[in-house]
């Protein structure tokens, strides 16, 4: 089965969405990969939906990706003795150590990380942003405020510091433990919460040790005013324009989300646009005007993926939601403006072998309307830097690892298919157009170009391009 589309579809699984049943019907809708959200799946549970994850795989032939998605830090208020109180702009509130139940004055922040480390001017957005307070004073051990937005504050609710550097790591103990649990039931993406400098995904890259690629999310301040150097340490992105959009003034996240896209696909990293594309769904079978437009922006601007969040793990329509982003991506890539557009973002290629193979197979095969773009890759390396291009053909990558192909899933443009490996050029080339003859890239008599490093069984030696006729024995 061929998708019609270049962006790729993550679909996250929930109660809506977890039986093997309805996991077949979202992959034929249209789902490329699948997202368990570790806030909230247990080990046990998760173990199940990637086992059945794989039960779907194998019936439908495909390489399917699982992302696993960590919690990171849950920063929030303590409890009230009356539940919830009432707060009016101009008075004075207080987050302290005492862990004595809040009052309309004060309330427990279990957090010393926080009260050692907010300084006077610094926001604290609670609640979602449904309430403001801005810092007068802090001492180490109460943190002074006036109410500058809100009317109200109730237990437990989440508090988010777009003006402060907390120096607390990007994984908590629950995300050790996660991440060990992930890893060893071979997921694919491993998304990280809470990134807000470089060195956050240094330990997830130790604990994962390749056995998973680590997905950024970019919902911090703090994340995008240090993105190049964040984007060198991680294998791909996602805008988590949830809380970007609590963190940040709600008019500035499309033009973060357009200066992430950009920076991914320079960089040659996948980019994943997160959070409400579709969230009328959730409770409607059709979505509005303008989710419909959102979703559109992001296919215009070469997203290598986009994202379902509730729309597809507790939505009363998870499959309606799959296939209407499916044709919202495909109606997208069939509009006249759409190949200018891609094309004008397009950067230029880094002085290596890969990139100026890739390029120059790119433009081969656009100038001879070539049918496909067929690369060998092991590591995943050389698919990643064929799909950077951009190409208006579409790139079949072969692999004979499994977790490559299933990895590249995610990739822009990119048709995966798990192949033994090649014995010789020959055999390569005989096996690449068979390939495309099989998945419906290319009939006979047409031509694809194929990309590779030789000699085989190389990593990172992509040095050859070959012009080859699909169910021809000459080439």
């Amino acid at each position: 089965m061929r998708r019609n589309r270049k962006v790729k579809i993550l679909a996250t699984i929930g109660p809506a969405s977890s039986s093997e049943e309805m996991l077949r019907k979202l992959f034929e809708a249209g789902a490329d990969v699948f997202r368990i959200n570790m806030s909230h799946t247990d080990h046990e549970l998760m173990r199940t939906l990637v086992g059945r994850i794989r039960s779907v795989e194998a019936a439908v032939g495909r390489p399917i990706g699982i992302l696993a998605d960590l919690q990171g830090p849950k920063l929030r208020v303590g409890k009230f003795a009356n539940v919830k109180e009432a707060l009016t702009v101009g008075q004075t509130f207080t987050l302290d150590d005492n862990p004595e139940p809040g009052t309309s004055k004060r309330v427990y922040l279990p957090h010393p990380e926080i009260l050692s480390s907010v300084e006077a001017g610094h926001r604290l957005l609670i609640d979602d942003g449904k309430l403001e307070l801005k810092a007068v004073k802090s001492d180490g051990k109460s943190i002074t405020c006036t109410v500058v937005a809100g009317t109200g504050i109730s237990d437990k609710k989440g508090v988010s510091l777009p003006d402060t550097d907390l120096p607390v790591g990007a994984l908590t103990e629950k995300d050790r433990a996660d991440l060990d649990a992930v890893l060893a039931a071979s997921v694919d993406w491993v998304a990280l919460s809470f990134v807000q400098r470089p060195e956050d995904l240094a330990e997830a890259r130790k604990i994962a040790r390749g056995r998973a690629l680590i997905m950024a999310k970019i919902e911090k301040p703090q994340a995008v005013a240090r993105l190049p150097e964040i984007i060198e340490l991680s294998d791909a992105l996602m805008v988590a324009r949830g809380d970007l959009g609590v963190e940040m003034p709600l008019e500035a996240v499309p033009g973060i989300q357009k200066q992430i896209t950009r920076a991914a696909r320079r960089a040659g990293k996948p980019v994943v646009i997160a959070t409400q594309m579709l969230e009328s769904m959730i409770t409607a079978p059709v979505p509005t005007r303008a989710e419909v437009s959102d979703v559109s922006i992001a296919v215009f601007e070469g997203a290598d993926a986009i994202m379902l969040s509730a729309e597809s793990a507790a939505g009363a329509y998870p499959v309606e939601a799959v296939a209407m982003m499916n044709r919202i991506a495909t109606k997208v890539e069939t509009d006249p403006t759409y190949a200018g557009i891609i094309n004008a973002q397009r950067s230029e290629p880094e002085a290596t072998g890969a990139d100026a193979i890739s390029l120059a197979a790119r433009e081969i095969a656009e100038t001879l309307k070539l049918s496909a773009i067929i690369t060998y890759t092991a590591s995943g390396t050389t698919g990643l830097r064929a799909a950077r291009e951009r190409p208006q053909v579409p790139i079949v990558a072969l692999s004979p690892i499994v977790n490559t192909a299933r990895r590249l899933s995610l990739l822009w443009g990119t048709h995966c298919v798990v192949s033994e490996d090649a014995i010789d050029l020959d055999d390569m080339v005989d096996r690449a157009c068979r390939i495309a003859l099989d998945e419906g890239f290319g009939k006979p008599g047409d031509r694809v170009i194929i990309t590779a490093g030789v000699p085989l069984r190389t990593p990172g030696s992509t040095n050859m391009l070959r012009i080859a006729y699909v169910g021809s024995e000459t080439h």
